[in-house]
This record gives structure tokens, sequence and C-alpha cells, in this order.
């Protein structure tokens, strides 16, 4: 059973809030899961804050067993050290001059 680890939404329209799962790759994006491993509100309060709450120890462990980290995941997770941060991408189209 390939595992993935991946943001499940919730909220309403226009106002994200998403659970950082562990799921079977096959079920659907709000579906079944395995495992709760944090949290991820990507609205900003009043003090410009996004709320992240991620379980460091679980996500190690679903990494340690071979969970793969979707795009976003790996980005949060990068961003905290739990994951080397991704390389960033370059577009090597936007750095070629125009012809005049």
């Amino acid at each position: 059973m390939p595992v993935r680890l991946r943001l499940q939404r919730f909220g309403r329209t226009h106002r994200p809030f998403y659970r950082m799962v562990a799921a079977d790759s096959r079920a659907p994006r709000d579906g079944k899961f395995l495992e709760i491993v944090g949290t991820y509100n990507p609205i900003a309060t009043k003090e410009g804050i996004k709320e992240i709450r991620l379980k460091t120890d679980r996500l190690k462990y679903w990494l340690g067993v071979g969970a793969q980290p979707s795009d976003r995941v790996s980005w949060i997770l990068g961003k905290f050290g739990v994951l080397p941060p991704p390389p960033p991408r370059v577009s090597l189209q936007k750095m070629i001059p125009k012809k005049r």
C-alpha cells in the first residue's frame, strides 16, 4: 500500500483549512486516511501569522517507513526543518534575453 503525506481540505468557500494526513495514495483527497500528522491554516490572522502545527515525531516515522510527501507538504516540511528544503524552481526561459 503506497502511503502519501498530503493535505486534506476543510473549511468553506474561499476560507480553506487543511489537515496534513498520511493516506493511501489511491484514496480520494478528502477521503479515508491513516493518521492526522498536522494542520495548516493558510489564511493569515490579524497579526499576519499563518498557523502550522506538526507532529514531527509521527512525520519522521511515516517518512522513515517510505511515505512520499506531496509537493506542497514537502515545501512545508522543508520550511520547518523536517526535510531538507526543496531546490528552488528556476525557469531557464526567463533567463534568456529577449531578441529586439
